[in-house]
């Protein structure tokens, strides 16, 4: 903003105690920009103070639907309500507002007060203990606090960083910027800050609290579990502690343990949605649909609107909504003040259920505005991906492997299962785990992060160091690597010679496998691409996986898969097992030797009855692994054909002749 803008001048008049003489300057921000909730806002609070209330009035619902989660908005209209001795109404408005921005000072002491004279002791406690502790924050932390949940992430972390560089060991101001760093997915320096702020602290439990989460987002479950389970320690019997620990049991694959303790915090904590949702999905790993189905529509009842249990009843793939549901989640999809996050789990679960009932055209729009909600959110860059995957090209080349000849770790226990999601690479796990001398683990993050800190730290824009950079390690630093891969692993195996990581990114860094692991089978799962990209187009993953969501970026992610993986086999010729789902599905017996007989194991028949297997499985297809295969999936796609004109130009057959 300029000096002279009007919004600013506004601002000072407001600050200055003039109302009266910022009304104009408001009113002509407003015109100037009839569309910015920021100058509805400064309208609303003049009003206000003028104690005009129909004006304030109509420029808060203004507000409100063009900024339905701006939690100063709410805050404006508990100030107005309580001004005019409306204390029910304020305090249902300071309760939005803190729930939209928990870091609004005026909002927890108004409603600490309110409370109390309402006689809603508990409420009232809980204000007063968040009104004395933002209260105690400095004013700067207070106001990054704020924008944090505004959503002003930038703006915040540059005036964090310059808050710690006069207060360099400001533990607060150190989990806000590890809390920003973590909202901008730099989840290296969210861990280096809560790890720095632990050693100063030791006995801070929201810091430690705060290390399980991000060490649990970076997949680091072995330490997220130690962490936990220390937190736990120093708090027996806190129900957030307890569920953290459970939380990691899960990512660890001790899925019993978790959900007896899951049932031990729901007696203390029977109104808990979140509860009983986290408790779908290990119940749901386990097989047991029944319970999870309960569990999820146990979420759903607590918390109406809440998107997530209502799409992980979908990503069941065999639950069916009913009328009733699907009509009251279009109204609960269409209520501006719902958060993006509850729009997006509708509007999938919503395609989902519409499909089930083969009106196709009404559930590609939902999908589609299901993923168009979520890619507003996420950074993906279809260029950045195109050069990482060229770059793998360029540097891993025949000459370094030769160089490298004899290096790594010998260890044969590794089978990569690589590609793209949803190409059936959980069928393939679960054929090939239902074999004794197999475990099926999860789609481990190690390679991933191994890659990530070869790459190290690099300003914007600034060029990868990987993988160029292999070219330079030395061979026992390889063989190190491999020998850290199996360690990290161990925690996910129950004793079985080898197992399996399914990371499907995986097929990135080859590479980097076969030089720390030369001797790990890796089989490339691979689905015919309409069908295999509308597959990632109906579904919402739970992390990572940016490019499904737009046919575009999807197209040009699988062409370069598919020239990767030519790469791959020039560099590594014969060493790598194509597997096609559709053959799979047509003549699973036959491929089922194949397989084997690539892994050099012997044949058992546990592998063709796969659906009979009892075991965990964490992927959107695990009610499909267990059961038989039908050939009914493969030709889905076809339902949605005119609609998929961009993934159809894109796999089109090239002319003869053309480049």
């Amino acid at each position: 903003m300029t000096p002279q803008d009007p919004a600013l001048l506004a601002q000072r008049q407001l600050q200055a105690g003039r109302p009266d003489q910022a009304l104009p300057h408001a009113l002509k921000a407003q015109d100037a920009s009839p569309d910015d909730p920021h100058s509805h806002y400064l309208c609303a609070v003049c009003y206000r103070y003028l104690k005009q209330w129909p004006q304030m009035t109509q420029h808060l619902e203004q507000l409100e639907a063009l900024a339905p989660h701006y939690g100063r908005g709410y805050q404006e209209q508990g100030h107005g309500h309580r001004a005019q001795g409306q204390s029910e109404a304020a305090l249902a408005a300071y309760l939005k507002a803190v729930h939209f921005n928990p870091a609004l000072l005026a909002s927890w002491q108004a409603l600490a007060q309110l409370a109390s004279e309402l006689n809603n002791t508990t409420l009232a406690q809980r204000a007063s203990a968040q009104a004395h502790h933002f209260a105690a924050m400095p004013p700067q932390l207070l106001s990054i606090n704020s924008m944090l949940h505004e959503g002003k992430l930038l703006k915040a972390e540059r005036l964090c960083r310059d808050f710690l560089r006069h207060h360099p060991h400001h533990i607060e101001a150190m989990r806000l910027l590890a809390q920003l760093g973590a909202k901008l997915h730099v989840l290296d320096d969210a861990e280096f800050l809560l790890e720095s702020a632990l050693e100063l602290e030791p006995s801070n439990r929201q810091v430690h609290f705060d290390y399980v989460q991000v060490l649990h987002r970076r997949q680091k479950y072995a330490k997220a579990l130690e962490m936990a389970a220390s937190l736990r320690q120093s708090e027996p019997g806190n129900p957030s502690f307890d569920t953290a620990y459970a939380n990691q049991l899960v990512a660890v694959g001790q899925l019993e343990p978790a959900l007896a303790l899951y049932d031990q915090v729901q007696q203390k904590l029977p109104d808990n949605a979140n509860l009983s949702l986290v408790k779908g999905h290990a119940l749901k790993t386990l097989g047991r649909q029944q319970e999870a189905i309960a569990a999820y529509q146990q979420s759903a009842q607590l918390q109406p609107g809440f998107g997530d249990p209502m799409w992980s009843l979908a990503n069941l793939k065999t639950y069916r909504f009913s009328d009733a549901q699907i009509a009251q989640m279009k109204r609960d999809e269409a209520d501006p003040a719902r958060s993006l996050e509850d729009r997006f789990h509708l509007c999938f679960a919503l395609g989902k259920a519409l499909e089930d009932r083969a009106d196709y055209a009404d559930a590609f729009a939902y999908y589609d505005r299901g993923n168009r909600l979520k890619q507003s959110q996420n950074r993906y860059s279809a260029e950045l991906m195109a050069r990482d995957l060229t770059l793998q090209q360029t540097h891993v080349t025949p000459e370094l492997l030769r160089r490298f000849a004899g290096a790594g770790e010998l260890a044969a226990d590794p089978i990569f299962i690589v590609g793209m999601p949803r190409a059936g690479s959980t069928l393939l796990e679960q054929i090939i785990a239902s074999h004794s001398q197999v475990d099926g683990t999860l789609e481990l993050p190690d390679i991933a992060a191994m890659a990530h800190r070869l790459n190290g730290r690099r300003r914007q824009g600034e060029a990868p160091s990987y993988p160029a950079n292999l070219a330079q390690l030395e061979p026992e630093t390889l063989q190190q690597m491999g020998q850290q891969f199996l360690q990290q692993t161990q925690i996910h195996r129950q004793g079985a010679p080898f197992f399996i990581d399914k990371m499907p990114n995986n097929f990135r860094h080859i590479g980097l496998i076969k030089l720390i692991l030369p001797n790990a089978k890796i089989i490339d799962a691979r689905r015919d691409p309409m069908a295999c990209c509308f597959s990632n187009f109906k579904q919402l993953f739970a992390e990572g996986q940016e490019f499904s969501y737009g046919l575009d970026n999807m197209a040009q992610y699988y062409q370069g898969y598919v020239e990767l993986m030519d790469h791959w086999d020039r560099v590594f010729p014969s060493q790598i097992l194509r597997v096609q789902y559709e053959e799979v599905v047509a003549d699973i017996e036959t491929q089922v030797h194949r397989i084997l007989d690539y892994l050099s194991l012997p044949f058992e028949s546990a592998c063709i009855d796969f659906h009979q297997t009892q075991r965990s499985v964490r992927t959107a297809s695990s009610e499909q692994v267990r059961q038989p295969l039908y050939r009914s999936g493969l030709e889905q796609w076809r339902h949605f054909a005119p609609y998929l004109g961009q993934l159809s130009a894109a796999f089109a057959p090239q002319p003869s002749g053309a480049s």
